[in-house]
């Protein structure tokens, strides 16, 4: 068993880390946003550059073991509303690890904050205000365009995670755009970052974890009374991949 000092180190090394590459990623960000203003409308350049933050954050943790397995699309510029299960705040780290760019929905307040919000802002992500049907409505709208724009967009349709660890019910949303913009849904298995850090925590643990891409869901042909199926068909999906990944692995001990 680590020592909670260990642990403690490595958190505010962890913390600091993040904190420098969302400074130092932010001139970097304004510069590839303007000189792609023109040509690249959805931001796909820009937003993948700032994902390097969350890969190079994982990379310095020395608690942390991510990896990336499923067939990945051929073609990252082939736009998907991917969605995920949803374990920790770390998920985000985990997720950015995948080689392409999607855009975050993400709570209103997140893009509040300094430097991260400016940063969240030159990718393009996608800011919603929770409990606000006119904010949710202008957000999928946004992720609309998006799509039209040849880039995902990522949503995880729990809304929140899960204080107990079970998968809580899906969200029509993110089922609800995939048909409208007449797109596949991407379904991602997340597994191992409850242990990273835990919810309301600011220490971070031992973490094996992994994004599992699966196999996409057409949504062609189906209409707005389709969406329960949909959502239904990709809860079952996800959840029997993640009791699968759950029984191969060798479990690791929260610290």
């Amino acid at each position: 068993m680590m020592s909670r000092l260990y642990i403690s180190l490595v958190s505010i090394w962890t913390w600091a880390v993040l904190g420098f590459c969302l400074a130092a990623w932010l001139p970097l960000l304004a510069v590839v946003r303007l000189a792609t203003a023109w040509g690249d409308p959805g931001r796909y350049w820009a937003g993948l550059l700032f994902r390097k933050v969350a890969v190079v954050t994982a990379t310095l943790n020395p608690l942390w073991r991510f990896r990336v397995t499923g067939t990945l699309p051929a073609n990252p510029r082939n736009p998907f509303v991917v969605v995920s299960n949803h374990e920790s705040f770390v998920d985000i780290l985990l997720i950015s690890h995948l080689p392409w760019e999607m855009k975050w929905l993400s709570k209103v307040e997140i893009l509040r904050i300094p430097v991260l919000g400016w940063d969240m802002w030159l990718a393009g992500d996608v800011p919603v205000e929770r409990g606000t049907a006119r904010s949710a409505a202008k957000a999928l709208r946004r992720c609309r365009e998006i799509l039209a724009q040849h880039v995902s967009v990522i949503i995880f349709p729990e809304g929140t995670r899960s204080p107990t660890g079970e998968m809580l019910p899906f969200k029509d949303g993110a089922f609800r755009l995939a048909i409208d913009a007449g797109v596949p849904v991407l379904p991602l298995v997340v597994r191992g970052t409850r242990t990273a850090l835990p919810k309301h925590g600011w220490r971070f643990g031992r973490s094996d974890a992994e994004v599992r891409v699966l196999e996409p869901i057409e949504t062609t042909g189906l209409r707005s009374t389709d969406v329960e199926a949909l959502k239904e068909r990709v809860f079952e999906r996800i959840a029997k991949v993640r009791r699968e990944m759950e029984g191969a692995a060798t479990p690791v001990a929260a610290s």
